[in-house]
């Protein structure tokens, strides 16, 4: 049997078929000058009959660039996630560059691998947002000139790299005070492992809250750990069954928002706690009531973090930057239920 394969078509392919020298061919694809515009349509003509594509590889090594870049995220299936995602791919693309995505599952171990086999194929920069607190681990790629960026969460170790940051303490205490504002004092907050640096930055904002309007911080308001739906189910049973149990909660991220309604449509009941969530959720304005949320900007954090990564390859050897986003609160109905009269 006849192996009918033929490898990609090359310049000199291009050149015979046009019936012109090598050396016009790669002015023509180069965008070089000095092309007879008959001869260079010629060269045009056959390039999209042979379907020749530019191997710009060897060009882009000798340069010391890939045009590549790698973002290391949690979770692409969470909408805050591919909302950044999107924004980093549109920068990068905007700059000729491809993206590649690895997903650390928030596992520190995954984070380390997925960088350093991104740094193996000579990515030109990283925009990460980081599952664990070492980074130690980039700092010879940054002497190497790979160019880093955090977002959502700042480096560990402390490795000097630009970090875009939402407002996650203020908007944690923006929707504190929105709860105490309506009427509200046993307000609960159901939030994610502390080890995580967004989490414990909202936790920070509630107890700012508490404290600018002279309530106290009660432990047994206060759940802390994986978004695990029995988890949070528990945690909500056990507040229920205080002596004084909350009449607001504060949930501090979009699963954990998810999670909680799901509990709570479970026990209907007369008294239903006004909640604020920490992130918008899809469809939250379809609920009844809708969901009152602090929403951030995913969007903002990749397309900000990207740009300053390429602003880094363009050569800026300024300082560190670490910009902070503002959150805005986006009132709905489920954050303005008024408590119950007893327990006003």
């Amino acid at each position: 049997m006849t192996d009918t394969r033929r490898g990609r078509p090359t310049m000199r392919d291009v050149a015979a078929a046009a019936g012109v020298a090598l050396k016009t061919v790669s002015r023509v694809v180069n965008g070089e000058p000095g092309v007879n515009p008959a001869t260079a349509e010629r060269v045009r003509e056959a390039i999209r009959r042979l379907g020749y594509r530019r191997n710009d590889s060897a060009r882009l090594l000798r340069a010391g660039r890939t045009a590549s870049i790698g973002l290391v995220i949690g979770d692409v299936s969470d909408r805050f996630y591919s909302g950044l995602s999107r924004a980093v791919e549109a920068v990068a693309r905007s700059h000729g560059h491809l993206l590649f995505t690895g997903i650390s599952e928030e596992d520190p171990a995954l984070e380390r691998d997925i960088v350093t086999a991104f740094c193996a194929r000579r990515v030109d920069g990283l925009v990460i947002v980081p599952a664990g607190t070492d980074h130690g681990h980039l700092r010879p790629e940054l002497e190497a000139g790979v160019a880093v960026a955090f977002a959502d969460r700042p480096p560990g170790s402390g490795l000097e790299a630009d970090t875009v940051l939402s407002d996650n303490a203020g908007g944690a205490a923006q929707g504190v005070a929105h709860l105490i504002r309506h009427g509200h004092r046993r307000i609960a907050f159901l939030g994610d492992s502390p080890a995580i640096f967004t989490a414990r930055e909202r936790l920070r904002g509630y107890r700012d809250a508490l404290a600018a309007a002279g309530l106290p911080y009660d432990e047994a308001l206060v759940s802390l750990g994986r978004p695990d739906p029995h988890r949070l189910r528990a945690a909500l049973a056990a507040m229920a069954a205080l002596p004084y149990p909350p009449t607001a909660l504060f949930t501090a991220n979009g699963l954990i928002t998810t999670h909680v309604l799901r509990a709570l449509a479970a026990r209907p009941g007369p008294d239903r706690p006004a909640l604020v969530g920490f992130d918008d959720l899809e469809l939250a304005d379809l609920l009844v009531p809708g969901v009152t949320v602090v929403a951030q900007d995913p969007a903002g954090l990749g397309r900000t973090a990207a740009e300053l990564l390429f602003r880094r390859l363009a050569g800026d050897r300024g300082p560190a930057q670490r910009v902070l986003l503002p959150t805005r609160l986006i009132v709905r109905g489920s954050g303005e239920i008024p408590p119950p009269a007893r327990a006003a």
